[in-house]
């Protein structure tokens, strides 16, 4: 390779280690050690444009390991994308664009969010499948409209969490062979050397995996067997590839080289000037990219938007060929319509009793005859979540149409990877399990709700009626966490309608969204449906004008509160019912709505909800009460659970007289 390739590695490490050192504050060593597999990346390989960093064919690249994040802001620099000398000047600090981890959104050219370890590997997943699926759906022959690899950089700690383990071996068993991780092996973390605790052969696991697995024996200055190995993998396209790169950590820094005390703290002014030194850096002013760098890079960029333009002549090519696929390409990148739910049909059911699980699939099903580019699947629950979609295939090596996806026992897994098809752009993705398991999804649903993706999580099986399963089965505190995430929107319907609205409100509101959902069956109540967007709705009101109690319920405790409304009024207490399917988006109306349904003056409120009371107090205040469990559930039938735990009629009842001072 030639000087000028050298000039810009270096140019990566001394920017990198310069804003750190301003910060007072980072992960120095990464960025050092990585920043030639990521410049032959960028400059040699990958199909991206700095000037149009978001168009659809572009390749995708996570830096998994997000504590380097200067590793990717320096590229970002040098590259042309909108980070500038005074953003990275600005690393950590309020307001910047070079936030300490990569932020989806936040950062021009960033496409995913990371740093929680083992999740930007498992995202890439996700974008790896939906790029295979997409090209699958519109590619034809002499246009592959959809071509594009999806790339990875990681270290020691994603490998070592499982969370990337589970994704690898789907990645494998699907055969997503556009998928290259390429691994900085430095053999540190945080704690020192990696023989304390990570010793396996990864190269051999990822064979087991069924991945292409390469080797890079000196990663600080051969780019020749860089570049080499990157385009073996892009060769190999019926497996995914894996890129060991053998690196020394703070590589040519005096006193940090190879030792885990430059991994996450500034190098100091006297060993940043040794690094110098070292690498033969002859620029005196911080924060400089050499002229040579600029006018490398400036050739490179016609070559970015050459590659670019040239695809899309393709496209238009595309279209006047296959109009009818161009029309379906462009709808696929556009928001869900709403019209879908004006339709009269998509509201109708049986006035039967039914699990909300059901009724869940009953949506699902309407939703896939509307919505194509709706995908998703179960840890391998569908057929207890009802979340495949009947007239759909599954996704396989085989079939790549398929929208149904098996994704095996691996929740926090499955959780990212539809992260990563949300990313990725073309698709509208959930998944499925049963609500206890949030707790091993909590940490992807989370990175959802920070970067404001679409994503559907389906938790079925939602309380202490789980019955004979028993405590480990029954969910109780999972609502109050999943009510603590912010910017996620949790459901728990109590009929067909109000699942209905869960669904609507997923499709549309551009931010993730969980549903929780009964195993038991519940009736079908009356007024439910669209005045569920609202959060939280009088579902039954007194006929006078202040009620004396107001009773808050969810889910399948709305059917016990509105069965045990005549007894209580039969006392002589007015009572309202308030249904609150879903308490944030409840919280998003105007104060005038919000004290309509839960009048200031009005200060005698019971809630009822066969989970946590842990988030209700700032509806029940203290002069309320509640029915709920705060304790573990037990093994025994639905209906003998209910009993023991308070949620029966007689109780409702007694509890509101109560209030009521009767």
């Amino acid at each position: 390779m030639s000087k000028v390739d050298n000039l810009a590695i270096n140019t990566i490490r001394v920017l990198a280690a310069e804003a750190i050192q301003k910060a007072n504050s980072g992960h120095p060593g990464l960025p050092i050690g990585s920043a030639p597999m990521a410049y032959m990346l960028w400059a040699e390989n990958m199909r991206h444009n700095p000037q149009d960093p978001s168009w659809p064919n572009r390749d995708r690249f996570i830096l998994s390991a997000g504590h380097g994040s200067m590793l990717l802001y320096s590229l970002l620099h040098i590259f042309g994308y909108k980070v500038t000398a005074d953003d990275l000047q600005n690393f950590r600090q309020w307001g910047s664009v070079t936030p300490g981890h990569p932020e989806y959104g936040q950062t021009d050219g960033v496409e995913a969010t990371s740093g929680p370890l083992g999740q930007g590997l498992a995202m890439a997943v996700g974008m790896a499948l939906a790029e295979s699926h997409l090209a699958a759906e519109f590619n034809r022959e002499g246009f592959p409209i959809v071509d594009h690899y999806t790339y990875v950089l990681t270290g020691e700690g994603c490998l070592e969490e499982g969370v990337s383990g589970e994704a690898s071996s789907f990645a494998g068993t699907q055969k997503l062979g556009k998928l290259i991780v390429l691994y900085d092996k430095n053999d540190i973390t945080i704690e020192g050397s990696i023989d304390a605790a990570f010793t396996e052969n990864v190269g051999e696991r990822y064979k087991a995996y069924g991945w292409q697995v390469l080797e890079v024996e000196e990663g600080n200055t051969d780019l020749d067997s860089i570049d080499k190995a990157i385009k073996a993998a892009k060769a190999e396209t019926e497996r995914p590839s894996l890129i060991i790169v053998k690196t020394t950590i703070a590589y040519s820094v005096p006193n940090k080289q190879g030792s885990a005390s430059s991994h996450g703290a500034p190098l100091g002014a006297d060993n940043i000037d040794g690094m110098k030194k070292a690498l033969g850096w002859t620029e005196t002013t911080p924060f400089t990219v050499p002229k040579e760098v600029k006018e490398h890079i400036r050739e490179l960029q016609d070559v970015f938007t050459t590659e670019e333009n040239a695809w899309k002549q393709l496209l238009d090519d595309y279209k006047e060929k296959y109009p009818d696929l161009a029309r379906k390409y462009e709808e696929y990148f556009k928001p869900v319509n709403k019209v879908l739910f004006d339709e009269t049909g998509y509201w109708m059911c049986e006035d039967e009793p039914v699990a909300t699980r059901v009724s869940s699939g009953q949506v699902i099903q309407k939703l896939a005859a509307n919505i194509p580019n709706l995908i998703g699947g179960s840890a391998d629950l569908a057929p207890a979540n009802n979340s495949d979609m009947k007239s759909r295939q599954y996704f396989s090596p085989e079939d790549r149409t398929g929208t149904n996806i098996h994704y095996g026992i691996r929740e926090f897994a499955m959780a990212a990877i539809s992260n990563g098809i949300a990313l990725h752009g073309g698709l509208v993705p959930y998944c499925a399990t049963f609500l206890v398991f949030s707790d091993y999804m909590k940490g992807a649903m989370r990175m959802s709700a920070l970067m404001h993706l679409p994503v559907t999580y389906v938790l079925t099986h939602d309380s202490i009626g789980v019955g004979e399963d028993g405590p480990t089965h029954e969910p109780i505190g999972q609502l109050a966490m999943l009510r603590a995430i912010p910017n996620l929107h949790t459901w728990r319907p109590a009929d067909y309608k109000e699942t209905a609205a869960a669904y609507a409100s997923a499709m549309t509101c551009g931010k993730p969204t969980a549903i929780a959902l009964s195993r038991q069956p519940l009736p079908q109540q009356k007024s439910t449906g669209e005045p569920s967007f609202r959060g939280a709705y009088i579902l039954h009101d007194t006929s006078e004008d202040q009620p004396d109690v107001i009773i808050i319920a969810t889910g399948s405790e709305v059917s016990l509160v509105m069965d045990s409304v005549k007894d209580i009024e039969a006392k002589g207490v007015k009572v309202r019912v308030v249904s609150m399917p879903c308490m944030e988006l409840f919280e998003e109306q105007d104060d005038a709505y919000k004290s309509m349904v839960l009048p200031d003056n009005v200060r005698k409120r019971l809630v009822v909800e066969a989970a946590s009371s842990f988030g209700w107090g700032r509806y029940v205040g203290l002069d309320g009460a509640y029915i709920t469990i705060d304790r573990f559930g037990a093994s025994a039938p639905a209906k003998v659970l209910f009993e023991k735990f308070g949620f029966t009629k007689e109780n409702v009842v007694n509890t509101a007289l109560f209030l009521a001072g009767k």
